[in-house]
């Protein structure tokens, strides 16, 4: 099966370079890997609608309320400095 997959153009695309024994190996799980694609396509699957999941996805997120935040208070509680309301960094452009 390793036979028709050119395992010389996987690795250019892939941008690396495979040892002969590397490619060998490569080569050999990637037929297999094939093989299984292979077996999936006998699949009928007819009436089968196309999905991106096989269960379908429910949103999680509360509500998007607007709510009331930190206090400037609790918000500067723990910065190491302050200034105007704001929490003060160095300055890291010159």
């Amino acid at each position: 099966m390793a036979h028709d997959i050119d395992i010389d153009r996987v690795a250019q695309l892939a941008r690396i370079a495979l040892t002969p024994a590397e490619k060998e190996k490569f080569a050999r799980q990637i037929g297999e890997v094939l093989h299984h694609i292979r077996q999936l396509e006998q699949v009928d699957v007819t009436g089968v609608e196309p999905t991106a999941h096989a269960f379908p996805l429910n949103n999680v997120w509360q509500a998007d309320e607007a709510r009331a935040g930190l206090s400037v208070e609790d918000a500067l509680r723990n910065a190491p400095a302050q200034r105007n309301n704001m929490i003060a960094v160095p300055k890291v452009v010159a």
